[in-house]
This record gives structure tokens, C-alpha cells and sequence, in this order.
């Protein structure tokens, strides 16, 4: 994309978009904003060894700090604000190529024969009623996604679990977004997709309500291909291969607490955050190592996009991708710029088309990969306390060991950290729109 960058008197260096003028991003000492295709916001910011990262308003963040050292390997919590709840995960810190990779950490495995029990086939297809019909999100994305009618194994069931959890989250999202005046979720498309139904007197008084653009546009909708079979059960065995690896971990940990204990003190270094400014591109220390990100394992290729993606392909037709799309890692070698190639899979109205190709940064995938572990791991969790009811298998031994480090306790103060960024967002941005006059 073509593009140009300026620098205001205050020496703040700004990316525009050359063909409309749209400031892409903002880079000044310690913070970076970055404006997504629609007008989303990411702001990072780094000071005094934390590093706080903002989605955009109603969208949450997260604050990054050092947490714990063992073995010479550093651990960083991230402690997460979203929909009012905090919560907090460990990450391996480690390089590749130069660039920086936060892997996640669990805090706990299973006992390996519930990872059994989920791996292999179940005795009898299950069918599971999970209540979705009355909840705002489903009605805002089945023309998009449907359920599986029948689970023959656990991976299904939690390829399910993880679909349903990030469009529920992309949808309050939305609506968190509109209450802060950034976005809109009544625009036609979000409406039609809100409020159709198949119902004949519902759709006839939807009808009355607004028209027949409304019903038209309903028509197309309800008629989009859906989130296919053949990307679904893509990901079912991804998801399969993630339950393998971690049934593998529990039978042999190699830096759980059965192996190294929990004796190395925690730690809070300004310094070892130090070493992660923008723009991400430095020498690894001695105490982290060099390793392959998970996301470019040959055996990964299927990503659930988990935030708000531009793709850039090679036409220069900028497009955005919304949580709960679906891409396909197809290149496996890094460019000068750490991006590897991928093709849209499967995305929602008015997302990225499917078939479109282009570079995402390796960071962006690894964080892909990093929330479908964590989402993984919630619902092994739901399925373990679900087990046995409603149409489910009783699951064997569903007790928990201590995994890599300790569970991190969320950061008390990670809500008014975002809230202050935002603040001095929003104060850099109105200094650049008066200085924008500068070289």
C-alpha cells in the first residue's frame, strides 16, 4: 500500500495513507497507535517495564509486566480488561529471527487419561442443546456460523465451544465499542443480521418496520455461505493435534512444577521488559533463547483471527478481518518485514472476501495461536464440568497438575492503566492533527 510519513514539530512520526489522506499510524518516544481500515485503534505504550496494549474503546487490553524467571527463561503475565472482568496468563518470553514471541504458559494440565477421553471417539454420537437460540450473538452471526448437529468426539465439541466464544466476544465488543461512540452495530448489515429471522410474521413485521431494503438485504444474507464444513473440521483436528501435544506434556512435563518446582523467585525487572520497544527488532539476550513460534509449526496452518486485521494484498485493496474469521497460513518462510503469506478461509459481510491473499505478521499469528490455546484450555475446562450432562460422556479422572508457573493473580489497577492511555491517545492525536504542519 502506498503510503507516506511525516514528522510533527513535536517529532511524532506519522504514516498516511497516500490515497485518502488516513493517518495509519502514530509512533512518538514510548507510544504507538495504529488505525485499522475501519477507524479502529491500537495503542501500545511501554514505560517502566510494563507495556500496556489497548484494543480500542469497549474493546479492552491488557498490561504486560515481568512475572517469574526459571531455568534462564523469562515468564511475563499479562493481565487481561474485558467486559469489566480481569483476568491473567503466563507467557514464555522467547526470539525468532531477531524479533520477540510471547508463548502461552499454562497454569495447569489434566491428568493425561482426560486428554484420552477427549482425544479418541466418544461411544455414540452426542447431541447437545447449548441454549444459544435466544442469546443477541447468535442471532447476530447464524447466518455466518451453525453448530455441529452431532458430536462423535471432543475435539468437535470444543471447536464448537471455541467458534461460539470469540463471536460472542466480537459481538460485545461491538456493542461496547457503540456505547463509547466509536462504532456503529446498527449499520444495515449489522441490523439485518441482528433481527432477521425465518419466522414469516416476524419477517413480515421487520417488513413493515423498515422496508423492503431491509427484507432484500435480509434475502442476501440469510443466503451467504456459512463457516464451511471442510475449514470447521480443519480446525476440529487442529484442535485434536493441541489435545495430542498436551496429553504428551502431562505424561512427560518438561519445565512443569514436577520437574523445577516453584523455588525461583517472581520477579519484576523494569529492565527485562526494556528490551521489547517498538518497533521489535533487536538482538536476543542471553537469558531468552531462539526458537520457532508455534504459528509457523508446519502442523499449525488453520488461525481464528482473534482482534481486528488489516490484510493488504498484492493490489493494494486494503480489507479488514473481524474476529472469528478463518485464515490459512500458506507461506512458511519470513519476509524482510516478518510476515508470511496467508489466504482468507472463511470471514463474515463485509470482511476480508474469501480467497484473498496477503502478508500478516508473524506476531499477529502467534497471538492467534496463543488465544486458541487459551480458549482450548477454558473449554476443556466447561467440558470437564459439564461431563455427564446434558447428553455427555462421563469423562474419567479430570483433576489438574501444576503446569510451567504458577497461575499469575490479575493486576488490580489494569483497567485505570487503560483508561489513562486512552487519555493520552487521544491528547497525541489531537497534537499531531495541530501540528500535522511540521517536515
Amino acid at each position: 500500500m502506498n503510503s507516506r510519513q511525516v514528522t510533527t514539530r513535536s517529532g511524532a512520526k506519522v504514516t498516511v495513507n497516500s490515497r485518502g489522506g488516513h493517518v495509519r499510524s502514530i509512533q512518538a518516544h514510548n507510544m504507538r497507535i495504529d488505525h485499522g481500515a475501519r477507524g479502529g485503534r491500537r495503542v501500545v505504550t511501554e514505560r517502566n517495564g510494563r507495556r500496556v496494549v489497548s484494543m480500542g474503546r469497549g474493546r479492552g487490553g491488557y498490561s504486560e509486566r515481568a512475572y517469574y524467571r526459571r531455568g534462564g527463561r523469562a515468564y511475563y503475565q499479562r493481565t487481561y480488561y474485558r467486559g469489566g472482568r480481569r483476568y491473567a496468563y503466563a507467557y514464555r518470553g522467547y526470539y525468532y529471527h531477531g524479533y520477540r514471541y510471547y508463548g502461552y504458559a499454562p497454569a495447569y494440565y489434566y491428568r493425561p487419561a482426560y486428554y484420552g477421553w477427549a482425544y479418541n471417539p466418544w461411544p455414540a454420537p452426542v447431541y447437545y442443546n447449548w441454549g444459544w437460540a435466544g442469546n443477541p450473538w447468535y442471532g447476530a452471526y447464524n447466518y455466518y456460523y451453525a453448530p455441529y448437529p452431532a458430536y462423535p468426539a471432543a475435539s468437535y465439541w470444543l471447536t464448537d465451544y471455541m467458534m461460539s466464544e470469540q463471536l460472542r466476544q466480537a459481538y460485545e465488543a461491538g456493542l461496547a465499542a457503540g456505547a463509547s461512540g466509536t462504532a456503529s452495530l446498527a449499520s444495515d448489515a449489522d441490523l439485518t443480521a441482528a433481527l432477521w429471522s425465518p419466522d414469516s410474521l416476524i419477517a413480515m413485521n421487520l417488513e413493515s418496520a423498515y422496508g423492503g431494503v431491509f427484507f432484500a438485504s435480509a434475502a442476501r444474507n440469510a443466503s451467504q455461505t456459512q463457516l464451511s464444513k471442510e475449514v470447521k473440521e480443519a480446525l476440529a483436528e487442529e484442535v485434536k493435534q493441541q489435545i495430542a501435544a498436551n496429553k504428551a506434556e502431562a505424561e512427560n512435563p518438561k519445565q512443569g512444577a514436577s520437574a523445577f518446582g516453584f523455588s525461583d523467585p517472581a520477579f519484576t525487572s523494569a529492565s527485562a521488559l526494556a528490551t521489547s520497544a517498538l518497533p521489535l527488532s533487536f538482538a536476543p539476550p542471553a537469558a531468552e533463547p531462539e526458537e520457532t513460534p508455534p504459528a509457523l509449526d508446519p502442523k499449525f496452518r488453520y488461525f481464528v483471527v482473534a482482534s481486528d486485521l488489516d490484510l493488504v494484498p498484492a493490489d493494494g485493496k486494503e480489507c479488514q478481518l473481524t474476529q472469528g474469521d478463518v485464515i490459512l497460513r500458506t507461506g512458511d518462510q519470513l519476509d524482510d518485514n516478518n510476515n508470511v503469506e496467508v489466504t482468507v478461509k472463511s470471514s463474515k459481510k463485509d470482511d476480508c472476501a474469501v480467497g484473498t491473499k496477503g502478508p500478516v505478521d508473524a506476531n499477529d499469528l502467534q497471538e492467534m495461536y496463543n488465544n486458541f490455546r487459551e480458549t482450548l484450555d477454558a473449554g476443556l475446562k466447561s467440558l470437564a464440568e459439564n461431563a455427564g450432562k446434558n447428553g455427555l460422556p462421563t469423562a474419567p479422572d479430570t483433576s489438574t497438575t501444576a503446569g510451567e508457573v504458577p497461575a499469575p493473580t490479575p493486576d488490580a489497577n489494569v483497567d485505570s492503566d487503560l483508561e489513562q492511555q486512552q487519555k493520552e491517545a487521544d491528547q497525541l492525536e489531537a497534537e499531531v492533527k495541530q501540528g500535522s504542519g511540521g517536515q
